[in-house]
């Protein structure tokens, strides 16, 4: 298993993660996934790696969040896994995958614990 990252590179905290990976001998798969976004399959997918639920990866800060209104309880799982889909900027970054672990690295240290 490689390593990835789910990469914007408008993001600070994703490209010093990019070279942190790469400082640590990484040679990563970029995944801008604002370019590349990923299907609600992948999500969930992803997810899973994470262990994490949809709303641990949502971001809010310049996104359509609140326009969405994703703070209201009544969105399922599989809803907010759709919103994500349909607007992968609802996607907290970076998230990145090693053969140990995966982690949304917010803040970067974090990448750490996987490499």
């Amino acid at each position: 298993m490689s390593t990835t990252i789910y990469h914007n590179p408008a993001c600070g905290t994703s490209r010093n993660t990019l070279q942190a990976l790469r400082d640590a001998g990484h040679a990563p798969t970029v995944v801008e996934y604002l370019k590349t976004p990923l299907d609600a399959a992948g999500i969930k997918a992803l997810l899973k790696q994470l262990d994490a639920s949809a709303r641990d990866v949502l971001r809010r800060r310049g996104t359509p969040y609140d326009d969405l209104g994703l703070d209201d309880p009544k969105w399922s799982e599989d809803e907010l896994i759709g919103f994500m889909a349909a607007h992968p900027i609802l996607i907290e970054r970076p998230i990145v995958v090693t053969p140990k672990g995966a982690r949304l690295c917010r803040p970067m240290e974090k990448v750490q614990e996987i490499i």
